[in-house]
């Protein structure tokens, strides 16, 4: 269904390690206004838009959120590799480091694993779309927290492009929610996955 290109959507070369940072960055992979939470909310929503238009959007934003957690992962990634055991005992990444090492996992800052609960489904698409609004919100607020703590301008370069990618997302779900409420809502069985 996609053309994967074998690259990241955006490049990450972190030049120092830092495990406690990445136990921050981690809540972007896993947290509940991580990428993985609305990779598969928005994802799942697409099945339930009333048109191809919304739909598409739905499809366009999921997709595009699963390379941003390839983003998240390798920045953890990164600060992390090359942490000696004494840094990761000394840091508040030395708790996530029992269960996954230096590994990527979905969990959040204080290293709850992801849990589906953080996925908002209703199939009411004006529901869905206005709680879309609302996570990329929520993200952006994560990513503006994340450069509050972050002195490391390799991370943060990153972190800023990711955080406008939500901006772009929350645009393009208010104009999903222009489009909807614009023209009157009916079942469609006429496009798409309902064939």
């Amino acid at each position: 269904m996609w053309s994967y290109l074998k690259k990241l959507e955006y490049p990450v070369n972190i030049k120092n390690t830092n495990p406690k940072l990445a136990s921050y960055v981690v809540a972007q992979y896993g947290g509940p206004n991580g990428e993985m939470a609305a990779s598969l909310r928005y994802l799942s929503q697409r099945y339930s838009m009333p048109d191809d238009v919304t739909r598409a959007i739905l499809t366009d934003i999921g997709t595009e959120e699963l390379a941003h957690m390839e983003i998240v992962g390798t920045i953890v990634r990164q600060l992390a590799r090359n942490a000696t055991d004494e840094e990761i005992a000394n840091s508040s990444f030395g708790q996530y480091f029992m269960n996954h090492g230096r590994g990527v996992y979905p969990a959040n800052s204080t290293g709850v694993p992801f849990d589906a609960m953080a996925l908002a489904v209703t199939a009411d698409p004006i529901a869905d779309l206005t709680e879309d609004l609302a996570a990329e919100q929520k993200a952006r607020v994560v990513y503006d927290n994340i450069l509050k703590v972050s002195d490391d301008p390799d991370v943060n370069d990153v972190i800023k492009f990711l955080r406008e990618r939500e901006i772009v997302h929350f645009q393009r779900f208010g104009e999903a929610l222009d489009q909807i409420q614009n023209k009157p809502i009916k079942k469609c069985y006429c496009g798409g996955f309902d064939k």
